[in-house]
């Protein structure tokens, strides 16, 4: 992310990729609730922006940034950075679904987090390690996410189609502990506020009854 943000040129030319979020329908499959804490994990893009938005939706009790979808020797920024590590930069979601369903996740996710559209970028950054991921963690998780992208699909939601795809989930490494909360830490660092603030004022206008402070 910082090296896309040097790269801008100017730095208002930068276009967010919540730019034309909008609430996409609720999905009609849900998971069934039988715990009060669950883990997902999703890759959006940058996962500031990504943990920055979880980290503002009520029921979620933790939002951590990281890598999945390759291996621990190879889960370092400087490494995934360069695009042949098969990681994806990710969040791990811990949440209650009594108060927050996985299928409502999704739903925020295709809404605010990212573009499901674009392969292999998200905003300004480019290469594999910034694809749109699902990682299901259970059987359950993997039904939903599945029926929900056939379901936004049959719909036309989106102007193109979904590239969004469902990975088989390998482990989940945590990011280095600077990249943790990065925005809250770093609330008018211009990447934040050019991509990722859009996302979360999006959030708290289109799910007002999800947001938390």
């Amino acid at each position: 992310m910082l090296a896309s943000f040097m790269l801008l040129s100017p730095v208002g030319t930068a276009v967010s990729a919540s730019g034309g979020a909008v609430a996409v329908p609720a999905a009609l499959h849900r998971e069934p609730v039988s715990t009060d804490r669950e883990t997902a994990i999703f890759a959006g893009g940058c996962f500031w922006g990504v943990q920055g938005v979880f980290s503002h939706v009520r029921g979620v009790l933790s939002a951590t940034s990281g890598y999945a979808g390759g291996k621990a020797a190879t889960a370092r920024y400087e490494t995934v950075s360069t695009g042949t590590t098969g990681h994806a930069e990710s969040v791990r979601v811990v949440f209650n679904p009594r108060l927050v369903n996985y299928a409502d996740l999704l739903r925020i996710y295709f809404s605010v987090v990212a573009d499901p559209t674009e392969v292999n970028r998200q905003g300004p950054d480019r290469g594999p390690q910034y694809r749109t991921a699902l990682f299901p963690l259970t059987p359950a998780q993997a039904s939903v996410a599945r029926d929900y992208i056939a379901q936004l699909s049959a719909a036309h939601v989106f102007a193109r189609p979904i590239a969004t795809k469902l990975e088989t989930q390998h482990g989940f490494f945590a990011a280095e502990a600077y990249h943790q909360d990065f925005m809250a830490k770093n609330p008018d660092f211009p990447y934040i506020v050019i991509n990722d603030r859009p996302k979360v004022d999006a959030l708290r206008r289109l799910f007002p009854h999800d947001w938390k402070a």
